[in-house]
Order: structure tokens, then sequence, then C-alpha cells
């Protein structure tokens, strides 16, 4: 390796002073460790990360604002072209460089022991390797804490750089040694260069005061428990269907927003990534929804997994044993926290000018019934091979108990609308379920329950919905009771049993929803088209897309039902994640990235498409 003082600058190639565009959504790969995770760009940039935690204020933003919000950059200095892929079985990302010279190979990776857990401070290893030829090697280094109020002081030490701001919080960058960093405005900038069968590794370290040398890390040393830890994780799902590649990556996907220390489950990692460019639809999504949780749960105990569960189940009764009364919120902090005041970061122009940044999510004290549901489905699933103890059973009893006597108020629903609540259909029947799966956990188990009331407020739940929920000028169930509009999340009807897949009422819902919510081509689904309260658009919802083609292969079409879901695979990006939304037009991301309930739904749909396969 030699290293490279300003002088030695290609004319024409990257220089500390050079702007930044936003790039797109999908042009980025995710690393995590169980406790927080970060975005690494194409280009090489790591532009999202908060530490120590999920919800913690970031370090690196600059996907929220490309100037203010902070990066850790590394890619070759002439014009290049890269590709991306994740080695095989693992959440270990590789970037490829290729320029006239020669090609690069920088590898990302957070470090996780064989026991799941951080081994001590939050750390990014990052390792440079020529493969071909010599290639001149640009470094960034820009943190901004607080989510970028302002740039961290640099120091250059012997081993790299220490990041502090005024409060004391900091950073170490353990580097190369006899790197010759600038320091700007901007941030702390260097040069490299690498011929081929070279290597080089940086360290990024929270919360340390300390450079070390860079060896001191044992970087090798930790890919490799890293890439063991991740490789055994994947050798416990069961799946024998044809898309074992793709349901492998969106499971690892959803292992990546587990929290390890609660077993909590995060939604997404990021926050205000836009549902429409230059919209208001911006939300903090790195927090545990019961819901999103649940479903997450569901996924990977279809997928042979019941670790995950237990956890969670752990998760739920400290937040049960806090609460006041039998009444959960729709989410919480992963450290069971209560409190999300929702606030927006004025000094952030968000993704491509789209603001507001917000932190925080107001729709923590809304009402949304369909959790209840959601909740005891994924505990009926899990006590099918775990028995359930007398404090997890208090714990669900008493949602079980709560949710007979309260199904009757009205809510906001599972899209969190923030106009009037209303009788939403799907919230009813996921009470249905909700009373379902507590009779039949307590009738199996022989467990203490009322079960006259629970059955009773089930039954009356069931005959509500179907004679209020149910329009026959549509020939479906609707959004609401006293509407006409439609809603895709009544795709889950026979998902979770409230009538059977060939059920006249199911088709007619799948028919509707195909007619009134599909995009142009009939083929991507809008959640809804109605008005909600809330300026602008949106995009398809993948995970209603995914849906849609599950119902449908339920309901016995299987041929369009895979088609759907094929064609669906084909809109993930390069490493096979999604986000929330795509754009109908031009099938770009929108939202929050990687989308959980995107990757949930899409091993839902291939376990169905499997077991139809199988007769």
């Amino acid at each position: 390796m030699t290293t490279a003082s300003p002088a030695e600058n290609v004319p024409g190639g990257w220089s500390s002073e050079q702007p930044y565009s936003y790039a797109p959504i999908s042009a980025y790969g995710v690393i995590g460790d169980l406790r927080t995770a970060a975005l690494v760009g194409l280009n090489g940039s790591i532009d999202w990360c908060c530490l120590p935690e999920f919800g913690s204020p970031s370090t690196f933003a600059a996907i929220l604002d490309t100037e203010r919000g902070g990066r850790f950059r590394i890619a070759p200095v002439e014009p290049h072209t890269s590709e991306q892929r994740y080695l095989p079985a693992t959440n270990v990302l590789v970037t490829a460089f290729h320029d006239r010279s020669g090609t690069l190979e920088l590898c990302d990776f957070m470090p996780i022991a064989q026991d799941g857990k951080r081994p001590g401070y939050a750390e990014i290893h990052r390792q440079l390797k020529c493969t071909r030829g010599q290639i001149d090697v640009a470094v960034t280094f820009s943190p901004r804490f607080n989510y970028g109020v302002q740039p961290a002081h640099l120091i250059v030490r012997r081993d790299g750089l220490l990041a502090t701001d005024d409060d004391r919080e900091a950073v170490a960058l353990a580097a190369p040694p006899d790197l010759w960093w600038q320091i700007g405005q901007d941030g702390a900038s260097a040069q490299l260069r690498l011929v081929a069968g070279e290597s080089v590794w940086f360290v990024f370290r929270y919360d340390d005061d300390e450079v070390l040398p860079v060896t001191a890390y044992k970087s090798a040393e930790r890919l490799a428990q890293t890439v063991a830890f991740w490789d055994s994780w994947v050798t416990t799902i069961k799946y024998e269907g044809r898309h074992r590649a793709i349901v492998e990556r969106s499971a690892l996907t959803l292992k990546l927003l587990c929290y390890e220390p609660t077993g909590a489950i995060i939604a997404a990692p990021t926050t205000s990534l836009p549902e429409e460019i230059g919209g208001q639809r911006n939300w903090d999504y790195r927090y545990t929804w019961l819901r999103d949780a649940s479903f997450t749960l569901d996924a990977l105990q279809g997928l042979g997994r019941d670790e995950e569960a237990s956890a969670f189940i752990s998760f739920l009764r400290r937040i049960m044993r806090k609460a006041t009364d039998s009444h959960l919120q729709i989410m919480y902090g992963v450290d069971g926290g209560r409190e999300l005041p929702e606030r927006t970061l004025p000094h952030l122009s968000g993704y491509r000018d789209s603001a507001p940044v917000r932190v925080g999510n107001g729709a923590v004290n809304q009402l949304q019934l369909d959790v209840y549901g959601e909740v005891l489905d994924m505990a009926y699933r899990w006590s099918r091979t775990t028995p359930i103890g007398e404090g997890t059973w208090w714990s669900l009893s008493r949602l079980v108990d709560w949710i007979a006597v309260h199904w009757t108020e009205p809510d906001s629903g599972i899209w969190e609308v923030r106009a009037t609540e209303e009788h939403y259909v799907m919230s009813k029947v996921m009470c249905w379920v909700a009373l379902d799966r507590g009779v039949k956990m307590a009738r199996e188990f022989e467990l203490p329950a009322d079960l006259h009331r629970w059955e009773a407020a089930r039954d009356a739940v069931w005959t509500q919905v179907m004679e209020r929920g149910w329009s026959e000028k549509r020939h479906s169930f609707v959004q609401f009771y006293g509407t006409e509009a439609l809603d895709a999340a009544n795709l889950i009807i026979p998902m979770v049993g409230f009538l059977p897949p060939d059920h006249e009422r199911v088709k007619g819902t799948i028919a509707a929803i195909l007619r009134d919510l599909s995009s142009d081509d009939r083929e991507l689904i809008y959640r809804y088209r109605n008005d909600d309260g809330l300026p602008g658009e949106e995009g398809v919802f993948s995970i209603c897309t995914f849906w849609m083609a599950q119902a449908l292969v339920l309901s016995g079409d299987e041929e369009q039902g895979e088609r759907i879901f094929c064609r669906m695979l084909k809109n993930a990006n390069h490493l096979g994640l999604y986000s929330e939304e795509l754009e109908q037009a031009t099938g770009a991301f929108a939202g929050n990235f990687p989308q959980g309930l995107t990757h949930i739904a899409l091993i839902n749909c291939a376990l169905a498409l499997a077991a139809v396969g199988r007769g």
C-alpha cells in the first residue's frame, strides 16, 4: 500500500470539495449487529447509522441531508462502476468497484459473536482489497452527531482519527498507518493506493476515545465469527419451495431488525424516507410495532424459527408488567419505553428535499384494535411448540379479556389514519382472531379463562363483520362500516381463518381489490385510494401486492398468484431488499428501507406457494 498526498489527486477525479447527490433508496445494502444497522450505498458510502441503538440519534445521516447529515465513504478516485452482493448466507456486504486501472472490493460488516451478542463497542469493520491491477482510493470520514446538528471535532491520531462533540460523545476510526489526513469543514479525507493482492482495514468504533492500531481490533477474526453466526442461523431455516434464495435473504433481513438485548423487533431501521418525493408522509419506523413484530415472528415461525418468538414473548411480558391496565400501545421503544414523542428536525432538508424529517412517532397514542389479534395469533402459533407458563398466560389472557370488552370501539386502523376513528373491518377481523386464539389456547392447554364470555364476544364480532362490513354493491368487504371504500388489508381475511379461502365473499373481495385498488396493469396494489386526511399521494404498497398474490394462491388461482409474486420479486433491489412502497410509474423505492412488513409478506406468500405445490 502507498499513500497519496493531496497533490496527487487525479484531475477530474474525486476531491473533498465534490458535491454529493442523493442515491436512489434502492442503491443501498444494510448491515447490522442486532442492536443497530447501517445503510451502505453502491458508492461505498455509509449514509445512515444510528448509534449505539436503532432508536439513537444518527451519527451518519447523509441520506436525509447530503450536506449536513454526515457520511463515511470509501471508493475509487477515478470514475468507476460498482456492484454489491452479500457473502452467501450472511449479512456481510461486499461492494466491488471497477475503474480503468483495477478492481477493488470493499467488505462491510458489524461484528456479532457466536452467541448473537455484540462484542463490546458498536463497530463497523471495512476491509479494502485490490483484486486486479492497482487502484487509487479516496476516504471521506464525516461523522455528525445528534442527527447532524453540528460537525464533529476531528483530531488526527497516530493510528487514525478521533471525533468528538461538545457533549463528549466520541467515535474512533482506526486506519492504515501513515495516511495523510486532510481536515476540513466537511470532515477528514485521505487517499491511498493499493495493488493487486494488497488489503487494508478501517475500523469505526462508537463511544471510544482511544484509537488503537487497526491490527488490535482483530478484524479478520471478527469477520470469521460474524460469518459463522449468520451461516449457523440460516441453516435452521426450513423451506422446501423453489424460491430459497429470496426467502433466505428476506429472513436474514428480518433477523437484522431484531433487537437482541430485549427480544424487540423494529419495523425498519430508518426514519423519514418519504412515501412521495417532496411530500409530508415521512415517518419514523425505528420502533417496535406489536403488529409488525408479530407478523415477523409468524413468518420466521413458518420457516421453523421459534427462538425469536420466545424472546419477543419475554419482551411482551415485561411491557405488560409495567402497564397500568391491559391496554396495549401499538408500539414501544426497543427497551420497552412507552414515550415516543414526535418532533421534526428542521435543520435537515430530508431525502431529496422531502421535509419534514421526523423522529419519534405520534401514532403511539392511537388505538389500533388489530394489534391484539396479531399478538395472540403469534402466541398461539408459538404455543404449538413451547409450553405456556403461568406468567405468560396471565399476560395473554389479560389481552383477551380486554378485547372482549372493547372490540365494539372505533379505532385508527392498521394504516394509522390520522383523521377520525372508524370501525375498520380489518380491525374487527383481528378482534375476532384475538378472541378465537384465546379460546383455542385455553381449551387445548386447559388454561383458566372466562370461555363463555370470550366465545360469545367472538361470535358477536363475526356476525357484525358479516353484516356491517360487507357491501353488496361492491361485492366486497369494505374499509370501515358505512363506507363503500375498499382496503387491501382485508386480503388477510382468509389468511387468519375468518373465512375459508374459497368463500364467495373472499373471492369477491379479491376481485374488487384487483379491479379498484390495482395499478394500471392490474398487478400492483394500493392499500386504499380514498382520502385519509393527509396531503399528497403514495405509491403502491409492496406488502399489499404480496398479500394479493397469497390470497389468490389460497383461493385457488395459483397461476395468477404466482405471476404476481414473481413480478414482485423483480421489483427487489440488486440485493433482494425492499422498501415500503414502489412508485407506480417507475418502480422506484419509496418509504423506509428495508421494510420488515414487505419481507414478511414475501416469505408468507412463498410458503403458501410451496404448500400448494406439495398438495
